[in-house]
């Protein structure tokens, strides 16, 4: 997994038992996450404006980066080979219904590799009229029913739940990609536990203009990328100093996840991601939401989408349903993903 908030790549070695009652049985086995060089970090915030040629190079450069990492992950935790890699590579451009796309060559991986490899998980229900998104839902119903809704915080915030005996999923707001931006205008990669957040005070004008943004008023299954936050957010949250546009952000983040939980009557939220580091945060939503705000284990906390993603790598490999159409919106339910054979 890479997320967009470009903080690193997270690496999950997970094992997939046998079914019980229809749940898989599940392990992360190791995990480790690696901070990307300067030079990877800088070429994937510069991609979006490269010209095509530069883009197909990167694309490769990043595949051939990744399974290397994929190496160096095995060889330190002394794990045996795995029967496939499922990578979810970094998504640069994602605008549905037009388009999507993941950098990360799945060939270079598998290539490199020798390991089958499952990418370019999105492409498909895209073609079948979806949003290609969000994806982890499967995983959050499959191995994790115990939870009434699960919440990943990650650089943007998707919920997914039961309803009417499907499951529901969409974005929700951006959370990671605002604070980690406004976090480095104060020469910080990230607001350690929303300190700096917590120590100003929000302004009124700036959270109603963020509240107000069309996206909040769409229905139905809707997403959001890097595009739609470097165009429609970030001119907003220059307006004020980074210390109280980390204060308003972080209220308008609680405020849009608190309006999901009422209007749908969740009892109780699994939250996951590295939002749910982010103590500020957290506790501001327990204030606010009558919510039971379940914070699981460090390892799910931090690679739970690595796992949900390798979860949905082995569905795709044996060629069963791994994105759900009552969640992206498409004609039909499929079977998602490029297969790579080394």
């Amino acid at each position: 997994m890479s997320g967009t908030s470009l903080d690193g790549l997270d690496i999950a070695f997970c094992t997939f038992t046998e079914l019980t009652k229809d749940q898989p049985l599940f392990a992360i086995n190791a995990c480790h996450t690696y901070p990307y060089p300067d030079e990877i970090r800088e070429l994937l915030s510069k991609a979006l404006t490269c010209d095509a040629g530069t883009l197909i190079s990167l694309h490769n450069k990043y595949g051939i980066f990744l399974a290397e990492k994929i190496q160096e992950f095995l060889q330190e935790t002394s794990m045996q080979k795995p029967d496939l890699i499922a990578s979810h590579g970094h998504t640069l451009f994602h605008q549905p219904p037009q388009y999507t796309f993941q950098l990360g060559s799945g060939s270079s991986i598998a290539a490199i590799t020798g390991i089958p490899t499952v990418c370019d998980f999105r492409s498909t229900d895209l073609v079948l009229g979806g949003q290609g998104a969000p994806l982890v839902p499967v995983g959050d119903r499959d191995l994790f029913p115990q939870y009434e809704a699960c919440l990943n915080l990650g650089g943007i915030a998707n919920i997914s739940y039961e309803k009417k005996g499907s499951r529901i999923a969409y974005d929700i707001c951006p959370v990671n990609l605002p604070l980690n931006y406004l976090s480095s205008k104060l020469g910080f990669a990230f607001d350690e536990d929303g300190k700096i957040a917590a120590s100003a005070k929000p302004d009124k004008e700036l959270l109603n203009t963020l509240n107000k943004l069309e996206f909040y008023n769409l229905e139905g299954a809707k997403s959001l990328g890097r595009e739609w936050f470097e165009a429609n957010f970030i001119p907003h949250i220059e307006t004020v100093p980074p210390e109280i546009a980390l204060a308003t952000v972080s209220l308008h983040i609680v405020e849009k996840l608190n309006i999901e939980f009422s209007k749908n009557s969740l009892s109780q939220v699994l939250v996951s991601g590295g939002g749910a580091r982010n103590q500020h945060l957290i506790s501001e939503l327990r204030l606010a939401s009558d919510t039971i705000i379940s914070i699981p284990e460090t390892n799910i906390i931090d690679f739970k989408e690595a796992l949900i993603f390798a979860y949905l790598g082995y569905l795709r490999f044996k060629e069963k349903i791994n994105v759900l159409a009552s969640v992206t919106g498409a004609a039909k339910d499929s079977s998602s993903g490029a297969i790579y054979l080394p």
